[in-house]
């Protein structure tokens, strides 16, 4: 059983958008450098949810867990995700995914950004 993870974003037309979760990734190898994390977005950047995922799996990875990289869950996570989601399993059927919930709505998320709004 090979694990990996999807760092997942709607994306966006400015190519700065990609460096967070670049960075994000970067440091999670940084704490777990046999981890197996991949970038996938919605639209307008790249790579793909669908490209992640498949290079994941071309790893080997059998059990996959999408963060999505958003405030809070809206049509993208609700929606959007699921629908891609069964698409890769159409073309995966023996891969398991779980949908982590949005960071937004993780407690030491907000702090840590409460925290940074309060200048600290």
């Amino acid at each position: 059983m090979s694990k990996g993870i999807i760092l997942f974003g709607h994306g966006a037309r400015n190519a700065e958008y990609v460096e967070p979760f670049r960075r994000i990734r970067e440091s999670m190898l940084a704490r777990d450098p046999a981890a197996r994390v991949e970038i996938g977005f919605l639209e307008l950047s790249q790579p793909t949810l669908e490209a992640g995922i498949d290079a994941l799996v071309t790893q080997g990875v059998t059990q996959l867990r999408i963060v999505p990289i958003f405030f809070a869950p809206g049509r993208h996570i609700l929606k959007d995700l699921p629908e891609r989601v069964g698409a890769v399993l159409d073309r995966h059927p023996d891969l398991e995914v779980e949908v982590a919930d949005a960071v937004g709505m993780i407690p030491a998320v907000v702090e840590a950004m409460a925290e940074y709004a309060l200048g600290g």
